[in-house]
């Protein structure tokens, strides 16, 4: 059977390989993405996943962009809720705005996207549920106050969902992945990953946005039905709980 699977900010950095890796998987894959449409084009001219730009953080632009995939591919059977953001500053100077808009992004969009696939999983009898969270979500990290508490909030989020809906044949599983050669973590200077940040993953290296999306595609299998409510530590031995 041919699985309906639909990545949030799905068209760059972890979410570009997560879609890529779906669809070689024989998913339908939709990618979402909020602002950056010379970015989302290229991706769909080179991958041929169809793209849907709408605010993840806003519960009417999520109804009407599921409402949207579902028509185009139908009934959604895995979600990856990968979205987020960063707006990094000590809670000092954290401004009301910094700390809403991280908010906005990383938590309320994986309760507005799940929730509206939920009940049709529930009443199919099957669905694959995703988290996208951080090694600063399960150790937090200096100048992350919102970033750290939204990671985290999806601990508790996938913990409870997975208890609730286990029985109707629904996993909800959250990966934490460590410090990841994306577009954002390769802008940090040299200097600073080679003295800072390098030192302290035990196996020496960066991970890539692939190994995160073969975790996720692992997850995501018709055959993956007996993990639920775990978190997957993708993070090369940087934290190990």
């Amino acid at each position: 059977m041919t699985r309906v699977a639909v990545v949030t900010g799905g068209t760059r950095g972890i979410g570009h390989a997560i879609s890529i890796a779906l669809k070689n998987k024989g998913c339908r894959v939709a990618a979402t993405y909020a602002g950056n449409d010379t970015a989302a084009r290229q991706f769909q001219a080179e991958t041929g996943i169809p793209i849907y730009k709408f605010d993840v953080g806003d519960y009417a632009a999520c109804q009407e962009g599921v409402t949207r995939i579902a028509r185009d591919l139908g009934p959604i059977d895995i979600l990856v809720n990968n979205a987020g953001i960063t707006r990094d500053s000590m809670l000092h100077r954290m401004t009301k705005e910094n700390w809403d808009a991280v908010i906005h992004t990383n938590l309320d969009s994986v309760f507005n996207m799940t929730r509206l696939v939920i009940e049709g999983m529930r009443s199919r009898g099957f669905g694959r549920v995703i988290n996208i969270s951080s090694i600063n979500g399960r150790k937090g990290q200096t100048g992350q106050a919102n970033y750290s508490a939204a990671k985290a909030a999806l601990l508790g989020f996938t913990k409870a969902v997975a208890q609730e809906s286990a029985a109707r044949g629904i996993t909800v599983n959250v990966i934490a992945p460590g410090y990841i050669a994306t577009e954002m973590v390769m802008a940090v200077p040299k200097e600073i990953l080679d003295t800072k940040i390098l030192p302290l993953i035990p196996v020496g290296r960066l991970g890539t946005a692939e190994e995160v999306a073969r975790c996720v595609s692992f997850l995501a299998d018709d055959a993956a039905g007996f993990i639920t409510g775990a978190c997957l530590d993708a993070n090369g031995g940087q934290y190990m709980a």
